[in-house]
């Protein structure tokens, strides 16, 4: 059952982390060095029996500019650069083979960008080429890409699926040609479906639509009409984000007129349109801004109490050591987080030195390991149990967190949760202000509205 409760919303509306992982990326230091990295991959790694890792592929690349992107990209279409950052790709991850000394088992394989699928067909072989040379992918259970439908053709999915991969995620964000003007990127209907009729066609087991409310020019009816086709190409899963207007960090959203964008009562207008009709067409609501079909991989984690969350949002497979290529690309290994070099003439110059392109990071300390638990939990379970917890990290629950059962009170009081003796537990209303909840227990979190996007 969902209940959308419009005042609560508003009443909660804050700006809050989504909590892809914690502590949040802002939190990475500059003291983390290579040598903690280096450090960590040969403790992790030393068991020949350790278990299979995720895998994540930056690749920054776009032929156009999306005015609303907060990605790490580059736009060109100087095929030569391409060439030359793959090039590096293959640099770091025999850097990594060198380091950790053998092929690791992967469970799961992202290309996120930028536009992956801007990548030609023989440039998407030959990086699997490579990511198989360093790595096995005999154990690995979803290949994933991003795809921008505007370059993508039936040869292009035939290509993926040749190489292994058995999962997309389309962005399409609207298809009101208004919108699609005002935010520079024109997408018709029939590229999305060719692309989705295309994976179908091959066996994929998911796919996903990316769409954001919030954006200039829409309204309840054109955005009810994108609904309404998007359930026509019937994914798997729809993602359905809110806008996060944010010029002063993300330059090109300086373009977009404030005065075009809808206001805070027509997007809540158009946020609870959108989640009653993917309700009544058969969409479990995952949490936060996921929705998937009852018989999707996320569905039924979240039935059985195994959903997770990595940086890619919500996952069945987050619970594992993650190393990530690219720049900007964020990894997790042991109990560190890293980030690498953010542009490419930083991150060649890197590994021209034979040395890992890594900016910054974060260690762990055993109460960021407790807190992290504690976040996932009510994120991806919607309760925690302070029993479990108390097995677990050997703590005094209400004494180690005295300070933030206070501030829970308040949280339950206008009816986000409902606190139990042994726990807590989320109200219906409350999933959809998770971030709210969560927020509470991170020992890092100061009110930037700068820095974070709202809640809804």
């Amino acid at each position: 059952m969902i209940d959308f409760d419009r005042e609560l919303i508003a009443k909660c509306q804050t700006n809050a982390p989504r909590y892809t992982s914690y502590p949040t990326a802002d939190r990475f230091n500059f003291e983390f060095t290579r040598r903690e990295q280096e450090k960590q991959l040969s403790t992790v790694f030393t068991n020949t029996k350790s278990e299979p890792i995720s895998l994540y592929i930056h690749i920054p690349f776009c032929n156009t500019l999306c005015l609303f992107c907060a990605c790490n990209k580059i736009i060109t279409n100087d095929r030569s650069q391409i060439s030359k950052y793959l090039g590096y790709l293959e640099k770091e991850m025999e850097l990594y083979y060198q380091l950790i000394g053998r092929k690791l088992d992967v469970i799961q394989l992202h290309f996120g960008g930028g536009s992956p699928s801007w990548l030609s067909i023989d440039e998407v072989s030959l990086v699997m080429s490579l990511v198989r040379k360093y790595f096995n992918l005999d154990t690995a259970k979803e290949i994933a890409m991003e795809i921008d439908p505007r370059h993508t053709d039936a040869g292009f999915i035939s290509c993926l699926n040749d190489n292994g991969f058995n999962r997309i995620s389309i962005g399409l964000q609207d298809l009101d040609p208004k919108v699609q003007k005002a935010v520079n990127r024109i997408q018709p209907y029939e590229q999305s479906e060719l692309v989705l009729n295309s994976a179908r066609s091959f066996g994929f087991k998911s796919t996903n639509i990316d769409l954001i409310y919030g954006l200039p020019f829409q309204n309840m009816a054109g955005f009810s009409h994108t609904l309404d086709q998007v359930l026509e190409l019937a994914p798997d899963r729809i993602a359905l984000f809110n806008y996060a207007h944010i010029p002063g960090i993300f330059m090109p959203q300086s373009r977009i007129n404030e005065e075009d964008m809808p206001k805070a009562s027509e997007k809540l207008d158009i946020l609870q349109m959108s989640v009653n009709k993917l309700v009544d067409n058969g969409y479990i609501f995952i949490g936060m801004d996921h929705f998937a079909k009852a018989n999707d991989e996320l569905a039924v984690a979240l039935k059985s109490g195994t959903l997770q969350r990595n940086f890619q949002g919500y996952s069945t497979f987050a619970d594992t050591n993650m190393v990530s290529f690219g720049i900007s690309s964020i990894g997790f290994i042991g109990n560190t987080y890293y980030q690498n070099v953010k542009d490419t003439a930083s991150y060649y110059l890197s590994l021209d030195n034979n040395q890992l392109p890594i900016l910054r990071g974060f260690v762990l300390n055993n109460d960021d390991i407790l807190r992290r638990y504690i976040i996932s939990q009510i994120m991806c379970q919607f309760k925690l149990d302070y029993l479990l917890v108390e097995q677990r990290f050997k703590i005094n629950f209400t004494q180690y967190f005295a300070a933030e059962l206070e501030k829970i009170k308040m949280l339950e009081e206008i009816g986000l949760l409902k606190t139990l003796q042994t726990g807590l537990e989320v109200s219906n209303k409350g999933r959809f202000l998770i971030r709210n909840i969560a927020v509470m227990f991170d020992k890092y979190y100061k009110l930037e509205p700068n820095k974070y996007s709202k809640v809804i």
